[in-house]
């Protein structure tokens, strides 16, 4: 199972619809697809028409109780190929429960393995901050793909994420490396838009991918539909961009 990470400690940069909708994308492929929703806001899973506060069981569980394999939690979406583990708020709750764990790090990794052989592929949804749990997914992953909003501070905000991918790479997960660094809510007419752009480019080259995510109307309505983009609205350039996301992906060696 090739894991990636959906990780940008700045909150608003499209970490969780990028999480959404490459992991439905790559499920259109053919490939079957576990989405794990990692974050305590639990927006993956809302973004797949799940109400957190109904969950019986959620990603939480699965780490709380040995009784409960994260196999247990998966639930189908609407996305044929497509499974997700979700999560609620009882997640942040888990950042102290992990602190005085024996070998906290590796603890998401550990819950994956006993499903690694059922999926091809798993995307994990972090949370807006450089927490354990963050660490954990870091750990647990392959590869990270990193959203960044084409904001003035983008390429400043990057450098603390750098430096910790760096870090788990020295002393937990050696074989990780940055799949790409993905542009988005980008704004064609804009001039900052077009500067920001040209900056990434400039400074990290070939890590930037060549897809980037446009700010449209479509894509900001399906969360509310409980739907990704290409089901909410499969002709619409928000599911084009994502589709051609999925392609670099499959492309890119593991």
């Amino acid at each position: 199972m090739r894991t990636i990470a959906i990780a940008n400690q700045k909150g608003g940069c499209g970490k969780t619809t990028t999480t959404v909708n490459i992991a439905s994308a790559l499920a259109f492929t053919g490939k079957k697809v576990l989405v794990v929703d990692f974050d305590p806001q639990a927006h993956a899973t809302m973004g797949f028409g799940v109400d957190p506060e109904t969950l019986g069981k959620t990603v939480y569980d699965s780490f709380t109780n040995t009784n409960v394999p994260i196999s247990s939690v998966v639930l189908q979406t609407k996305v044929s190929g497509l499974s997700l583990a979700p999560s609620n708020i009882l997640l942040s709750g888990l950042e102290f429960e992990l602190a005085i764990r024996f070998s906290r790090e590796f603890a998401l990794k550990q819950l994956l393995n006993s499903v690694n052989d059922k999926y091809d592929m798993c995307i994990i949804d972090c949370s807006p901050s450089l927490s354990l749990l963050t660490l954990n997914a870091l750990v647990a992953s392959d590869e990270v793909i990193i959203p960044v909003q084409t904001q003035y501070y983008a390429i400043e905000g990057l450098k603390q994420l750098l430096e910790t991918i760096a870090i788990v790479k020295q002393r937990f997960n050696p074989s990780l490396k940055i799949l790409g660094i993905l542009l988005t809510f980008v704004e064609t007419r804009t001039t900052l838009s077009k500067q920001v752009q040209q900056q990434m480019r400039q400074f990290f080259g070939a890590m930037v991918f060549d897809t980037v995510i446009h700010r449209t109307v479509r894509l900001a309505e399906a969360p509310s539909a409980g739907l990704p983009i290409l089901l909410y609205a499969p002709t619409s350039k928000g599911s084009d961009e994502y589709r051609a996301l999925a392609a670099e992906i499959t492309i890119a060696t593991a």
